[in-house]
């Protein structure tokens, strides 16, 4: 199971969200290989070192706090399926919590609703 925000959602969260509000961290490398670490890991590699790239990254706990600051929204799983569902919409299901919370960031920022 996933437990942070892949390489894509991880950019476009970084365009949405506060960068402090992520607690981890890609690298991705010049041969395009990639490793995550916490941000605030001692061997977390920033921009411009040996052409590493970095991007922010968010766990599981980091987005659920993100949305409980944005108001009160369930996180709703059934028959293996995970979705947040509040304020007469609800997400799409998933496989993976992170996924559906990805999806409800997005919901909320599109209705000006994330704090």
């Amino acid at each position: 199971m996933k437990a942070y925000t892949d390489l894509s959602q991880s950019k476009i969260l970084a365009e949405i969200l506060p960068l402090d509000s992520a607690d981890m961290g890609w690298n991705v490398f010049v041969d395009d290989t990639t490793r995550i670490l916490p941000i605030n890991d001692w061997d977390c590699v920033k921009d411009g070192d040996g052409g590493v790239k970095f991007y922010h990254a968010w766990s599981a706990s980091a987005l659920l706090e993100v949305i409980r600051k944005s108001g009160r929204y369930e996180l709703q799983m059934y028959e293996g399926g995970y979705y947040f569902e509040a304020n007469g919409f609800m997400t799409d299901s998933y496989l993976n919590p992170i996924d559906a919370c990805y999806e409800m960031i997005r919901k909320l920022k599109e209705r000006g609703l994330l704090n």
